[in-house]
């Protein structure tokens, strides 16, 4: 046996626990069903919100939720640059913020300068401890060591890219066509630049082969996002399909036993995807219909004076910002849109607290933090008001959970997350915010709100009875660092 056994972690994007469930009891993942058989299984882990890609990576390599790493989601508004930032909801979103900008924020600035140099990640400490790590098509990667980064001609001369930057990396980056361990790996522009789970397989494969797998490898596969905002929630064969590309990665072994015997494997999802109503006028909450009476910029123009609101729309989230907290109250804004009752969760900071109201359920709910109310996780809180509006129940001093996991911690998270007077709402399942270029998902699924159907991922784990504190992408890193020093 391997002391200390490195750990190969495979997040696998919207592996959730209903759709996984029906593969493995109709034998369509094999793969997943023998690590489950051998390891152990976890439905509900906790992912952060706004439950995007982005932000998950983040906490997961940071172990902080939005308020300390500093990447508030997918699409937010920088105040101090007066401008939108957007990581990729579109390609229609990032041509109307421009191009290069948006590419420099996407592929630099991200990892840079956004995510908070004080928060070290999992590939930081490690390499602090001499255990070199790996990072494979991740959105987040930041490491210790100056990479170079090196931009395909095609999309240098589309974007206005440097064809080559320096980034601080683990020892092993992997990032499409950009940075790649194996010279002969795929990944031309039909290919997506090497951004799908095929390259980064065989980027596995590569380190495997040749006796180079670090301490703590990250992969992250992709593909079955898109099937899942296409299809829906319980599309078993988004699954199916990835789990044969893994029973190819298990094949690499001598044995399947002999993978499980050597490495301690932990497979996850990022975030869940909640069902989008069929009928597109049902499905899609417009913010600029709805807030039609305050003057919001295109996302082509200069945000000015004159504007009034500004969207920064994650799916079936959304950050609404007053530009003139004083004449444009964000109580105000709230009013509105609680008239809709596709809008579950409207919540803004006032004065140290946050108060939350709802579409769905009458009255407020006001809470801070450090109070006499302790949630699951252990966090203290102070309840003001009608708990249900979170689904929330009160007994002593317990809070217990509903609809909405770890929904205070979480809600007062993006609330500290950047600079700002805005709201931040979130949908009720079967609908998404929709602004001026936003992608759509109806009669599909979609993420990004604060609902269960978008916060619960699966996890198995093989080759170790350990497990994290609590059932949160939040508590994965200490966990990690536990395992491996």
């Amino acid at each position: 046996m391997i002391q200390n056994k490195p750990i190969i972690m495979l997040m696998i994007d919207s592996l959730m626990n209903p759709p996984l469930q029906e593969a493995l009891k109709n034998g369509r993942a094999k793969a997943l069903q023998f690590f489950a058989e051998n390891g152990q299984y976890i439905p509900d882990i906790v992912s952060p919100f706004p439950t995007m890609s982005v932000n998950v990576d983040s906490t997961l390599l940071t172990g902080v939720y939005s308020d300390q790493h500093k990447v508030p989601g997918l699409v937010w508004y920088h105040k101090n640059e007066n401008r939108i930032v957007n990581y990729g909801s579109h390609v229609r979103e990032l041509y109307r913020l421009g191009t290069k900008q948006s590419v420099e924020d996407i592929f630099y600035r991200l990892n840079n300068r956004h995510l908070a140099k004080e928060q070290k990640t999992i590939h930081e400490i490690l390499k602090d401890s001499g255990k070199p790590t790996a990072s494979i098509n991740t959105l987040i990667y930041r490491g210790s060591e100056p990479t170079q980064i090196k931009v395909p001609f095609l999309l240098s001369l589309v974007t206005g890219l440097k064809r080559r930057f320096t980034v601080t990396a683990p020892a092993y980056l992997s990032y499409g066509a950009m940075s790649k361990q194996n010279p002969q790996n795929p990944a031309f522009i039909w290919q997506k630049y090497g951004f799908n789970n095929k390259f980064a397989l065989n980027e596995l494969k590569y380190l495997i082969n040749e006796n180079e797998l670090p301490d703590f490898t990250l992969v992250y596969l992709s593909d079955s996002d898109k099937r899942f905002h296409k299809n829906g929630p319980m599309d078993v064969a988004a699954i199916e399909k990835t789990d044969q590309q893994l029973q190819s990665l298990l094949n690499t072994f001598p044995s399947w036993e002999k993978a499980i015997e050597d490495y301690i494997w932990v497979i996850l999802g990022d975030n869940g995807q909640a069902w989008v109503d069929s009928k597109k006028s049902n499905a899609l909450i417009d913010l600029r219909s709805l807030l039609n009476s305050y003057k919001i910029p295109k996302l082509k123009a200069t945000i000015s004076a004159e504007d009034e609101i500004v969207l920064g729309v994650n799916e079936r989230m959304s950050f609404i910002y007053t530009l003139h907290p004083n004449q444009i109250p964000l109580n105000e804004i709230a009013e509105i849109l609680q008239k809709d009752s596709r809008i579950d969760v409207i919540a803004w900071n006032e004065e140290c607290k946050i108060n939350v109201i709802s579409g769905i359920r009458e009255g407020k709910l006001t809470y801070q933090p450090d109070g006499n109310l302790a949630d699951p996780y252990g966090q203290m809180w102070s309840i003001e008001g009608e708990s249900g509006i979170l689904d929330l129940s009160i007994e002593g001093n317990r809070i217990n959970e509903g609809d909405y996991p770890d929904a205070l911690q979480r809600l007062y998270a993006s609330f500290h997350s950047h600079e700002g007077d805005y709201l931040v709402v979130s949908a009720k399942p079967g609908y998404e915010f929709i602004g001026e270029g936003s992608p759509t998902h109806v009669g599909g699924a979609s993420h990004g709100g604060l609902h269960k159907q978008d916060s619960q991922v699966a996890m198995i784990v093989t080759g170790t009875n350990k497990l994290p504190k609590y059932n949160r992408i939040k508590d994965i890193k200490d966990w990690v660092l536990d395992l491996l020093t």
